[in-house]
């Protein structure tokens, strides 16, 4: 009966994640700017009423009496991740959830409009309240999860994510990268130059081909589409994907790149398991294995000369062969595999790309420490970026720290998951390879379904029933390691 109780709860939480999670793609998408105030309002309650929901005296007790009752291991799992989420919300009132989302909803939209115009000095205000609630939410959470401030914010987006175990493995990546990186660009500069890919490409046939790579990736259009926002995301829910791009004219390998990306995210929630879904324990495990769905999609796949034997005929035939006359699988290669530090992370190539995520991490633990004050993040953050990657942001605060939408929004927590996940996805393509010894050919004929099967038996279909480490571990042979992302990185371009 308890349980029963808690499933019709599931149900029910789920239709609010769904209604929020429709609002927040609404808020991204389309929604007038003039609408932003009374859209915060209404996610506000909802995110409230969620909480409440959750946390209500009686659902503690049906928690209990359905843990003395379970035995089937499916339902002990099952309620093991309940107590999870239940523990993490419990930690906060439904009034600071509240004004938590209020607070991140009003920055965000306040970033959409200054960020264009490198406006820090009038986003500060709202950056600085953002911070504080992320900061309380911090203390309120470690007191009662018994962590450091951090580590309980990363439990929200990675369980089992401590600075502990993370930071020693972006300390060797680091060792590595910087000695790494200079190679990999002396080795690319002795390499003959492919043609270049000059637009204009117009947004509409861009669009084409982003969804025609879709459907061949895997993606389930009856539940999801593609659509246009500031920042590219994965939203929704596993029945009503949510994804979006960018475009830009002069070029189209940015925009595609964001699709087979967010399509990486899609075909893992569109593959949870269906019987579990409403439950936390039938949701993706983490933003570590989120993000090695996405980039094992995006780098390992479409990075290799196999997906442009697949993608090019796509290309020319969506965006006019003339456009991409002279233009070879070669070319296309050394376009996607280049090697070259910028400013922006989105943009950023697969070697330099942990250098940006570790900047941003040792910022956030500062940040949420109180060691570093809002007001001197673009300081911080041009010394960093100085040292990382050689790079001066000094007054370019839109390329600097205005440039990703987590800070505004308030994910503090979520950035070391980028690159465990790109450790993870050359982890598993590792194992993929060891499993399917001729791989490449499907990829080069585009036919990713025994790829796909592999990782729906072995990542998707698993949900939350295991560990982030025992998925892995249970995939691959081992846990995850940085040593196959950093034989990956040498096998491609030295």
């Amino acid at each position: 009966m308890s349980f029963d109780r808690l499933d019709h709860l599931c149900r029910r939480l789920d239709a609010l994640d769904h209604a929020q999670a429709m609002l927040g793609v609404d808020e991204a998408v389309m929604m007038p700017e003039g609408s932003g105030a009374a859209r915060a309002t209404a996610m506000a309650e909802i995110a409230a009423l969620h909480h409440e929901m959750t946390t209500a005296p009686e659902v503690a007790e049906w928690l209990a009496a359905a843990e003395a009752a379970a035995t089937e291991p499916a339902r002990v799992a099952a309620l093991r991740e309940f107590r999870r989420m239940h523990s993490n919300l419990t930690c906060l009132s439904s009034d600071f959830v509240g004004r938590q989302v209020r607070a991140r909803m009003a920055s965000e939209q306040l970033w959409r409009q200054l960020r264009p115009h490198n406006d820090w000095h009038g986003f500060l205000p709202a950056f600085r309240e953002v911070v504080a609630l992320a900061r309380e939410e911090a203390n309120r959470r470690a007191e009662v999860l018994k962590l450091q401030p951090y580590d309980a914010l990363m439990e929200q987006y990675d369980p089992g994510n401590r600075m502990a175990e993370v930071t020693p493995v972006f300390s060797t990546l680091k060792v590595f990268l910087k000695d790494f990186i200079p190679k990999a660009m002396a080795a690319q500069a002795r390499r003959r130059a492919g043609k270049a890919l000059r637009g204009p490409f117009p947004v509409a046939r861009q669009k084409a081909l982003g969804q025609a790579v879709m459907a061949a990736l895997g993606f389930d259009f009856g539940h999801g589409r593609l659509d246009v926002s500031h920042h590219p995301f994965c939203g929704g829910v596993p029945d009503d994907v949510r994804m979006t791009t960018r475009y830009r004219t002069d070029e189209f390998l940015s925009s595609l790149m964001g699709i087979v990306h967010e399509t990486g995210h899609g075909l893992y929630e569109q593959g949870l398991p269906g019987e579990w879904r409403h439950w936390p324990v039938g949701k993706a495990r983490g933003m570590a294995l989120h993000e090695s769905q996405s980039l094992f999609v995006e780098m390992q796949l479409a990075r290799r000369a196999a997906f442009w034997k697949f993608a090019l005929p796509l290309a020319r035939q969506h965006l006019g062969a003339a456009k991409l006359l002279g233009v070879s699988v070669a070319s296309m290669v050394r376009a996607v595999q280049k090697v070259k530090p910028g400013l922006i992370r989105v943009d950023a190539d697969e070697a330099t790309y942990p250098l940006h995520i570790m900047l941003r991490y040792e910022l956030e633990q500062a940040l949420i420490s109180g060691s570093l004050k809002p007001e001197d993040v673009p300081e911080a953050w041009n010394a960093r970026m100085q040292e990382s990657l050689g790079l001066d942001t000094r007054g370019n605060f839109r390329d600097g720290p205005m440039q990703d939408v987590h800070w505004p929004s308030g994910a503090f927590g979520y950035f070391p998951s980028y690159t465990l996940g790109a450790l993870a996805a050359a982890q598993q393509f590792a194992a993929i390879r060891r499993a399917l010894p001729d791989v490449e050919e499907d990829i080069a004929r585009g036919h990713f379904a025994r790829i796909n099967d592999w990782r729906r038996d072995h990542i998707w279909s698993k949900g939350s029933f295991l560990s982030t480490q025992e998925i892995m571990r249970q995939a691959t042979g081992e846990a995850l390691s940085p040593r196959a992302f950093m034989a990956h990185l040498e096998e491609r371009y030295l």
